[in-house]
């Protein structure tokens, strides 16, 4: 039933829609998590990830439907400049879609006086990121029990190869979760969907009239940075959808295969600027 919401051509004509739907599938799995699972001993205290699946199982229709369209893209539209151009608008609704769980997540982590709770995983792993060397204050600060190994101080530079390199990872497991599943991809970006939430959560300090600030604070280099990672899952995604059908025995699996490391490199480029955003021009402005 929600696949049929909205379809990836639609889409592409009123992107801002997908800002709703996501903030609808973020909304519906919070409280999906909530009613089935705040009372079980067991699974509660995995709701931060509950919430995820909930959001990905939504999700998985509509982005198979709209890594299809891309891929049929690739076999009939020659050159990349023109394949990029219409693969940016499968990335804009991405984003609006993203931005749908952002702010629907950040919201609710507000309003629920036991959001940390319902984003336990995710506070610990802003802490993880945030304050290395102060994790076991920063969890038991937002209300997780929960101790690890502290790092070291980093400094500008260790930052930025810290985060570079993370973001790398993620968008490794991206592309890998495309290949498999050419809409797995959303699970490591409904994943990064929640833990920014919940940094913006935090940063907001339980105050609603804080969230405006704490989107910016958080998107400045997060836009970019996401961004990159939906390219990442359109390349492995059109691969993968190539494969099944056949496609591979063509000469248009090869153009595909061009298309793909080209976003992949273009990915790379985007994410080691948007680091160098994190380390140096947000702190800067908050």
């Amino acid at each position: 039933m929600f696949e049929m919401l909205i379809n990836p051509l639609k889409a592409e004509k009123r992107p801002w829609e997908l800002f709703f739907v996501g903030a609808f599938y973020a909304t519906l799995s919070l409280i999906l998590t909530k009613w089935i699972f705040s009372g079980d001993p067991v699974l509660s205290k995995y709701s931060g990830i509950l919430v995820v699946t909930f959001c990905v199982m939504f999700s998985i229709p509509f982005m198979y439907f709209a890594i299809k369209n891309e891929e049929e893209k690739d076999l009939t539209i020659d050159g990349f400049g023109k394949l990029l151009k219409e693969h940016n608008k499968a990335l804009v609704y991405f984003m609006f879609l993203f931005m749908g769980f952002v702010v629907a997540f950040s919201f609710w982590y507000i309003v629920f006086q036991d959001g940390n709770q319902n984003f336990r995983a995710q506070i610990e792993t802003f802490c993880v990121i945030n304050k290395p060397a102060h994790y076991e204050n920063c969890v038991a600060e937002y209300g997780v029990e929960h101790i690890s190994k502290t790092t070291a101080f980093l400094t500008a530079k260790d930052k930025i190869v810290n985060i570079f390199a993370n973001n790398i990872y993620v968008l490794i497991f991206t592309l890998v979760f495309s290949l498999i599943f050419g809409a797995g991809a959303i699970f490591i970006l409904a994943w990064n969907a929640s833990v920014i939430s919940a940094a913006i959560g935090i940063f907001a300090k339980g105050d609603l009239a804080n969230l405006p600030l704490g989107l910016a604070r958080y998107m400045i280099h997060g836009i970019p940075e996401i961004g990159a990672y939906f390219a990442g899952a359109l390349a492995g995604g059109i691969v993968s959808v190539a494969i099944i059908k056949h496609d591979v025995h063509s000469e248009k699996f090869w153009v595909i295969l061009q298309d793909s490391l080209n976003l992949i490199i273009l990915a790379v480029v985007v994410l080691f600027l948007a680091a160098l955003m994190e380390v140096f021009i947000t702190p800067a402005i908050f």
